[in-house]
């Protein structure tokens, strides 16, 4: 019984055990307040503190210590709890920090400045209890080296840069990711670059990259902005939208021949890649733009039945990749490797040795430094045969024994090649002197000197084939037969023509990357370009408003502009010009009238011009005058009409039945918006300053009058009296006043509902 009692108090106290331990592991993982080690009331500011005191001293970088990882983690953690005002309320009040799981199983993402992080992606290092053996620092850029190596390279290869730094929890999370990603795009080429903003923050703002972490892309010069989740498949999507979509074209049974003729119009051999994928290689796509300036890429789906022929013609291995290369003959390949797994290196090998033509063309100064290179050393010696022709259809035949000969070539230190005479003239001429057509040269110094030896004026006969190669034994033997030494001027860029079209894929590069920085980048990062683009718009606004006031100053205001002729054009206003001096008039146009008689025309017209000269710059106005002999009803009835005029008139009458004097009357007639402006002279006499003669409806009367004086007889207003030169001379004195009214607006205007026909002449009675 004794032993039973026993054992139910054994299998009691196992369970309790049991149930401790359980409860135990049920609360909460860690206490933040202790692992930091502030009290319950502390700041934000000094946990703050603190959290950077310990973060520096556990940061598993820094200290070595077997358990340092697990607690900078612990560290980072209780932070993250502390900092969040929710987090701190929530563990205070329950004792639960929201987490479940482990913190590196969490099913949730979050998503920081530059991009989204799925930690569901995401197993820590810090977790085990290997140390990371991954170090950015065989991958640190600093300024210079980005500008001077990085830069330039990337005219060859993208990059794929991290922008880090010491503290930044985040990119611990991104860390695994960018190792396996940084490992795969290193095999294939892409260059790799880690930036710490802690001690290269000029590089950093050089970049554009003010925060961490950060991901992004260089390519020819140009920085991109990873945006997207750090997951291994959207950095390579990434990698491969920063190539140029144009690198490879994709060949079919329609346009083999096309794609394989262009090597004569592009200069540059032809590459073709057979392969079962759908979609084309990143590795082919790194390797095409790498060999951008030197080789022609296409691909070919062996899973279409479109490539059948293709597959069939050149015997294509289905079971693994399959390249070609094509120069001068594209019936057979020049050359061919085959492999399972085709490594960059491999691939970089046979591009190497397949970049020229057997006998290109030299289109500009950096394809012959390359083919023809300056002597270094005795033993590294390089020859080129060189024919100087033309691309008419008479050539080719020797063009074509050219090439012939060319391929049967088997010397390493002799290269072929040929140039169009009137593309690279200057060249042409300084090795031409003996009228040959090929020669041998060799390259002395970069500067331009060469020697070089006449061979023959090469129409591709037997014996022009014979004599060459006699000369190329020769010189084997004796380098010193090259006995012409030249000056030889730098090549013509043949391809300079597609300036413009590089332009406009620089442009659309350009407006791309200023679209993606307008969807993605914060506010802070797009000031400067918001600045630029406000000040343009600005400058660009105040030069339009400067320049719609300029104009309409000289046309609201015509004698700001200086006459253009020493002479005023003054035609009459007839039946004849009626409708084109007056009723059709452009809009904004008016004609200057003139009231005249037959015995003041001559004084009149001398005054009016001088009057008016200064105005003559104006393109809006016009100048005519009006006989009133010939059309008084006209100018009767054109007052009426003005019944404003016409009332001024009728105040100024004394009631007399006499005849209205209208000499000297001038009417500024606007024709599209029916309106007029009228000036009325006045008898001055010797008294010059006497009244105003703007039309203001103050002006004195049309007929003419005595000044009233003492000292002066009594002129009658009869029309039959004659009226003096002086007096005649005088009635427009102050045209030039009213006419600076007109141009401003100031003057009253009479409208009228239409305008009277002229198409009688008033008879003499």
């Amino acid at each position: 019984m004794a032993g039973s009692k026993m054992s139910l108090l054994l299998a009691v106290v196992l369970v309790l055990s049991v149930l401790l331990t359980g409860a135990t592991h049920a609360g909460p993982e860690m206490d933040p307040y202790k692992i930091l080690g502030v009290t319950r009331s502390a700041s934000q500011a000094e946990i703050k503190k603190v959290y950077k005191r310990l973060a520096k001293e556990w940061h598993p970088d820094k200290n070595k210590n077997p358990g340092a990882e697990d607690m900078f983690i612990k560290i980072t953690k209780s932070y993250e709890i502390l900092s969040n005002e929710d987090k701190r309320a929530n563990y205070d009040r329950y004792g639960q920090t929201d987490d479940t799981q482990p913190y590196s199983s969490g099913r949730y993402g979050h998503r920081h400045d530059s991009f989204y992080f799925d930690e569901s992606f995401f197993n820590f290092p810090f977790n085990s209890k290997t140390h990371r053996d991954f170090a950015d620092s065989k991958y640190t850029l600093h300024f210079n080296q980005y500008i001077n190596d990085v830069v330039p390279d990337s005219y060859k290869r993208p990059y794929l840069i991290k922008i880090t730094s010491d503290w930044c929890f985040s990119c611990i999370h991104i860390e695994p990711v960018w190792k396996e990603v940084v490992q795969e795009m290193e095999t294939l080429g892409v260059g790799i670059g880690v930036v710490d903003v802690g001690y290269e923050r000029r590089l950093a703002n050089h970049l554009g990259a003010h925060r961490t972490p950060s991901i992004l892309g260089v390519i020819n010069g140009k920085v991109t902005f990873f945006h997207y989740a750090v997951a291994k498949e959207h950095l390579r999507q990434f990698v491969e939208d920063l190539l140029p979509q144009r690198l490879v074209e994709r060949v079919t049974d329609k346009n083999d021949l096309q794609f394989l003729n262009s090597w004569h119009e592009l200069n540059k051999p032809h590459v073709l890649l057979f392969d079962q994928v759908p979609v084309v290689p990143l590795l082919y796509k790194l390797t095409a733009f790498a060999y951008k300036d030197y080789l022609q890429f296409g691909y070919v789906d062996q899973g279409l039945s479109e490539t059948a022929n293709l597959q069939k013609q050149f015997n294509i291995n289905t079971y693994a990749p399959t390249m070609l290369v094509f120069k001068e003959n594209i019936d057979k390949p020049a050359d061919i490797i085959q492999a399972k797994g085709m490594k960059k290196q491999i691939i970089d090998e046979f591009m190497s040795n397949n970049k020229f033509l057997l006998a290109p063309r030299l289109v500009n100064q950096k394809l012959f430094d390359e083919l023809c290179p300056v002597k270094q050393f005795h033993r590294r010696r390089k020859y080129c045969v060189l024919l100087m022709t033309r691309d008419e259809e008479t050539f080719s035949f020797g063009n074509q024994a050219f090439l012939s000969f060319a391929s049967a070539n088997t010397k390493e230190v002799v290269r072929f090649a040929y140039v169009y005479q009137r593309l690279q003239q200057p060249l042409c001429d300084i090795l031409m002197q003996n009228k040959d057509s090929v020669v041998i040269l060799e390259r002395r110094n970069a500067a331009g000197k060469a020697l070089f030896k006449p061979v023959t004026a090469w129409n591709g006969s037997e014996e022009d084939k014979q004599r060459l190669l006699d000369e190329l034994e020769r010189l084997q033997k004796d380098p010193s037969i090259l006995i012409h030494d030249a000056m030889l001027p730098e090549l013509n860029n043949e391809f300079a023509s597609m300036f413009v079209i590089r332009w406009i894929y620089a442009s659309y590069d350009y407006l791309s990357e200023v679209i993606d920085d307008i969807l993605h980048n914060n506010w802070r990062e797009m000031m400067p370009l918001l600045s630029l683009i406000f000040s343009a718009l600005f400058i660009l606004f105040g030069t339009v408003v400067i320049q719609a006031f300029r104009l309409l100053n000289v046309f609201a205001v015509g004698f700001s502009r200086p006459p253009k002729k020493n002479f005023v054009e003054v035609t009459e206003l007839t039946d004849i010009t009626y409708m084109s001096n007056l009723v059709k008039l452009r809009p904004g146009h008016m004609n200057i009238v003139l009231v005249l008689t037959d015995a003041s025309k001559n004084i009149l017209l001398s005054k009016f011009a001088k009057e008016v000269y200064s105005f003559t710059g104006s393109l809006t106005l016009h100048f005519s005058f009006l006989n009133i002999d010939k059309h008084s009803e006209w100018m009767n009835t054109l007052l009426e009409y003005a019944q404003d005029a016409m009332q001024i008139d009728a105040d100024e009458d004394d009631g007399g039945d006499h005849k209205m004097d209208y000499t000297g009357y001038v009417l500024a007639l606007n024709g599209h918006k029916k309106y007029l402006c009228l000036f009325k002279p006045v008898y001055t006499g010797e008294d010059l300053e006497g009244k105003s003669s703007e039309d203001e409806g103050a002006t004195t009367g049309g007929r003419s009058r005595s000044s009233s004086r003492d000292d002066h007889p009594p002129r009658k207003s009869n029309r039959s009296r004659s009226i003096s030169t002086l007096q005649i001379h005088h009635k427009l004195d102050r045209l030039g006043l009213w006419m600076e009214r007109l141009m401003e607006g100031t003057l009253p205007r009479y409208y009228i509902p239409s305008w009277p026909g002229l198409d009688k002449i008033t008879p003499c009675k």
